[in-house]
Order: structure tokens, then C-alpha cells, then sequence
């Protein structure tokens, strides 16, 4: 059984295996715009895309995707794979930078509010360094934003990190009117609890609306309520153990606590 510091993390281009993998030079050029929000160059992009394509092989991904939350409050991925097929029929695996800094999706398959035509959807994923990459089911994701061909915000992610930007010109501007002209950034954080409801696969088959719909448009009040152990420190059934197990090993690979 491995450690839960040997799993924690694993999946991810963190900043760990960035210093390990990256040039020096690179590295601090990638941090700056992580942490200081500088522009990345194209050479930068090459190197991180070069180092990031031989990390994901050796854990043993084939494909990379812009990973993005479009409209539909789904997340959505177009497969692209390494493979680049030589003249002398074989093939050698190749990611550019160009390939890593932007995508070009087909917008017209996504809702845009009412923000343009079809036969203008034309839309852009935009690498955003400052969220990590990582492998799930042998891909190699990197979270993208997702914005048309004018600018307008087509997913859920460009909105938030204006926003970040906005919060964090204003707090600057207060602390300078408190004498702080000193601090260099303002970043804002979002603490998520998340509560679910485990339902048997059997039990959700016979349920309409939750099938529909993801929640329970009828139903009645249980014969009792909380006389019984349905609460939070009940005994904890065998198959909610299992998946609680699986889902440890999930989240931690991707190194959420």
C-alpha cells in the first residue's frame, strides 16, 4: 500500500516538478508570471511545453486537452495526442508551446448568451498558468479560459479571474491610502465545502428527476427523521467506505486535500 505522501500530488505539474524539471532561468520566467502576473514569451512556453509533454508520457498520458468550463456547467475537453508521424512511418511525440498557450474550439457547440452569431463562433482557450495541469485517464489537462473571437466570456472561468483582477487593483489602491505602496499583489481565495448524497445505482434507476435533473422534484418525509442513524455520526456502510477510499486516492493524485 503506498504512502499517502508518495500519491499526494502525483498527477499534477506542480511547482515541485517544475524546479526539478525546468532550467533555472525558465523556472523564474514561469514564476514571475504565476506569482507577478508578467506576459510569457513563446520560448518560455516551448521549454514548459517540451518539459510538461515528457513528464505526462512518462506517467503514461497519449493524449493533452484545453480543459475548460464552457456555459453548459460541464467541463469540456478536446483530445489532441502527442503523436506526430515521420516520413519514414513511424513517429516521434511532440508538444509546442504554441500548442500549450492557446486552442481553438469550436464555439458554435457551446451556449454563449446570446453574445454572437453562429456564424461567428469563432472561440479561444487561453492557457492559465496559474492553475496547475494535471492527468486524469490518460490525458494531460491544462486548465484553459474559453473567450470568443471579440473578447466576451464564454465559460465560467475568464469571469473569476477578472474579478481577481479587479479585487486586486482596488486593494492595492486602499492599501496605498494607508501608506502601503510596497505590496506587490493582491490575491484573493475561495474556501469550497462541498455535500453530497451517495444513492445506490439501483435506487437512482427508478428515480426520474434525479436522473433528469441531478435533485429530487418529489417525493415525501421519511417515517422518521433523525430517530434513527441517517445523520452525520452514524455508522458508516461498507459501500460508502469503498468509495470514500476510491475517492481518497482521486483527489490526492490531483493533490486535493
Amino acid at each position: 500500500m503506498s504512502k499517502v505522501t508518495d500519491i499526494y500530488g502525483s498527477m499534477v505539474f506542480n511547482e515541485h516538478v517544475m524546479r526539478e524539471r525546468l532550467p533555472k532561468t525558465t523556472y523564474k520566467q514561469l514564476m514571475k508570471t504565476i506569482k507577478q502576473g508578467e506576459p510569457l514569451n513563446e520560448d518560455v512556453a516551448n521549454v514548459v511545453a517540451h518539459a510538461m509533454k515528457e513528464w505526462a508520457i512518462e506517467k503514461g498520458a497519449t493524449h493533452y486537452t484545453h480543459w475548460f468550463q464552457p456555459l453548459t456547467g460541464i467541463t469540456s475537453e478536446k483530445h489532441d495526442s502527442f503523436i506526430d508521424p515521420t516520413d519514414d512511418g513511424l513517429t516521434i511525440m511532440t508538444f509546442s508551446g504554441k500548442e500549450l498557450i492557446q486552442g481553438e474550439p469550436d464555439a458554435s457547440s457551446f451556449p454563449s448568451g446570446g453574445l454572437r452569431a453562429t456564424f461567428e463562433a469563432r472561440g479561444y482557450t487561453a492557457w492559465d498558468p496559474t492553475s496547475y495541469a494535471f492527468i486524469k485517464d490518460e490525458v494531460l489537462c491544462i486548465p484553459t479560459a474559453f473567450c470568443s473571437y471579440t473578447g466576451e466570456a464564454l465559460d465560467k472561468k475568464t469571469p473569476l479571474l477578472r474579478s481577481m483582477k479587479a479585487i486586486e487593483t482596488q486593494g492595492r489602491r486602499v492599501l496605498a491610502l494607508f501608506g502601503d505602496d510596497a505590496t506587490e499583489r493582491v490575491t484573493t481565495t475561495l474556501g469550497a465545502e462541498q455535500e453530497y448524497f451517495l444513492i445506490s445505482e439501483k435506487d437512482y434507476e427508478k428515480r426520474l428527476d434525479i436522473m433528469l435533473t441531478g435533485r429530487t422534484l418529489f417525493g415525501y418525509p421519511p417515517v422518521k427523521g433523525q430517530e434513527l442513524e441517517e445523520h452525520y455520526f452514524g455508522a458508516i456502510r461498507p459501500s460508502v467506505n469503498e468509495f470514500m477510499k476510491e475517492l481518497d486516492d482521486e483527489l490526492w493524485a490531483l493533490g486535493i486535500s
